[in-house]
């Protein structure tokens, strides 16, 4: 399993997202991300890795973050969370265990992607209602209507950069 984590807040959310993964690190992992304000940062290895390329990027309010343990894909940086695809960027626990079928779905519809994850699968998935609902919650329903597993999501909407 991962370890997620989301804030919002006043500043700071660098720190904040660091001090949550490394409190999650005791359980092992292969690489971690953040997304913070804008900046989207993945490293591979123990989360101190991560914080050392977080500290070249401007802090913010806002920012999620991700511990991964590789169940779908290979470690690398493409596979590390967050994942973006269009205007959603999200970090993910858990498994889509149909994510092969609603990839092959998406690929039909030209999505293309970067990583070997569920993970990414979801959030086009997500992206592709987000687009033509226009609700981030409505399309975060009608996605999970489709996802087959068991999960957890921290979701970042582009046209959102106060909110969780």
């Amino acid at each position: 399993m991962c370890g997620i984590i989301g804030y919002t807040g006043y500043s700071g959310a660098k720190k904040k997202i660091i001090t949550g993964l490394e409190a999650l690190e005791y359980r092992g992992y292969d690489s971690a991300g953040a997304k913070i304000g804008e900046n989207i940062v993945k490293a591979t290895g123990r989360v101190r890795n991560l914080d050392l390329e977080l500290e070249k990027i401007q802090d913010s309010k806002i920012g999620i973050g991700h511990t991964r343990w590789a169940t779908h894909g290979e470690v690398s940086r493409e596979n590390a969370h967050p994942h973006k695809v269009g205007k959603i960027t999200l970090v993910h626990n858990g498994i889509i265990e149909n994510h092969m079928e609603l990839k092959r779905e998406l690929l039909e519809e030209g999505v293309d992607f970067i990583s070997t994850t569920d993970t990414e699968v979801a959030c086009a998935l997500i992206n592709k209602y987000y687009l033509s609902l226009g609700n981030i919650e409505e399309a975060i329903l009608k996605a999970m209507e489709r996802f087959v597993g068991s999960y957890a999501f921290a979701i970042m909407v582009e046209e959102d950069s106060e909110s969780i």
